[in-house]
């Protein structure tokens, strides 16, 4: 019997997450089933001895297609398992033209395939024969590839074979395209317009559910509070439309760096941002406050044009952020109190760190423990 295996929910989400759609894929509509499915239909298709879904990362994807990294998240066949979430260079192997080319490939026989990377199968313990691989599409660009390794019969991959996979390709980049809309739908209520993180609205119900779960656990919740430096400098220069454009540009930055499970990240409005984390002690929420404060500073934005007759501005040094990191410790706080004050207290001793970072020069963080401020060290 085949097996067939994919990416776990919380990691499989972030590929299915593109920057302009600005929402992301969760597992009610069972994004993991949908991509067994897929490379089972692959399967039937043209039967072969295994087959791979690799896409980019959109959290570290780079203009220059070749520097990005396809990461396997979905694939079936012997010892395939252990190729999940295993990363590879988009300028090795096959996959990598294919991603950089949007155009099929078939390979009758690998040893005379010049595209052919062969570090796979030493990894795996494989013999590759042939193999036949064509891109993915999400709307109109290129965001992953589809292969199959060695037809079940033996026989070698024909172009028969590359035209029945990329009629079947088409199909899956219909059925993800469906899949992003339907999801969309249903975020747009939770979600921030221009920077695709959650509004504030939804902030304060994921804050509630983060409390009352701490009070069960028995562990802290941290809260950073994030207001943008010199702000109003980029929009009184360069207008709206870039200020717009950077908070584009910080929300997708935020969601890169807040790289752990269960935090959520909301646009409070205007140039402040708040960050839920769970199970997280004050020191370790002051890390990733810095890690971000770094991430700001050494950022350089608006690279690119951001509008008709809009030229990139490249914005680096002028823009830092002011954080403060406060927890909820159900150890020491009162937890029989409500948990709206809960939630009251626990705002307010992170607005406050944020607002002394502030008018301690800029470009800090500051922790709060208690009603106690104090600068957080590097």
């Amino acid at each position: 019997m085949i097996e067939f295996n994919c990416l776990e929910i919380p990691l499989l989400e972030r590929f299915l997450e593109r920057q302009k759609s600005g929402f992301s894929l969760r597992s009610e509509i069972g994004l993991d089933i949908l991509l067994r499915q897929i490379l089972q239909r692959a399967y039937e298709f043209v039967p072969s001895e295994s087959g791979s879904i690799l896409l980019d990362d959109p959290l570290s994807k780079l203009p220059n297609r070749e520097e990005n990294e396809l990461v396997f998240i979905a694939t079936f066949g012997a010892s395939s398992r252990d190729l999940i979430g295993h990363r590879l260079g988009a300028h090795h192997g096959v996959v990598g033209q294919v991603y950089q080319s949007g155009t099929p490939h078939v390979s009758e026989d690998v040893k005379r395939d010049q595209f052919f990377y062969s570090e796979i199968d030493t990894k795996l313990g494989h013999r590759t024969n042939s193999l036949v691989c064509v891109p993915i599409y999400i709307g109109k660009h290129v965001c992953g590839v589809l292969e199959l390794v060695n037809r079940l019969d033996g026989l070698a991959f024909t172009k028969r074979d590359m035209t029945l996979l990329e009629i079947f390709a088409g199909y899956t980049s219909f059925t993800l395209q469906n899949a992003l809309d339907a999801k969309r739908a249903q975020d747009l209520a939770k979600k921030d317009d221009l920077t695709g993180l959650f509004n504030d609205r939804w902030f304060h119900v994921c804050l509630t559910e983060a409390l009352i779960n701490s009070d069960l656990s028995r562990t802290e919740c941290a809260l950073i509070f994030l207001d943008l430096d010199n702000f109003k400098v980029i929009n009184d220069r360069h207008g709206h439309l870039a200020g717009s454009q950077v908070l584009r540009e910080v929300g997708f930055l935020l969601k890169r760096v807040v790289d752990r499970p269960g935090a959520t990240i909301a646009r409070y409005g205007g140039d402040e941002f708040v960050i839920v984390l769970p199970a997280t002690p004050l020191q370790t929420g002051a890390e990733v406050a810095h890690d971000v404060r770094r991430a700001i500073a050494e950022t350089s934005f608006v690279n690119r044009d951001y509008g008709y007759g809009l030229a990139a501005l490249h914005l680096r040094g002028t823009l830092t952020a002011s954080l403060g990191v406060a927890t909820y410790d159900p150890a020491v706080d009162e937890t029989d109190e409500p948990i709206e004050l809960k939630k009251n207290h626990l705002l307010r001793r992170a607005d406050n760190a944020m607002y002394r970072a502030k008018s301690d020069g800029k470009g800090r963080v500051f922790a709060s423990e208690g009603e106690t401020l104090k600068a957080s060290p590097e």
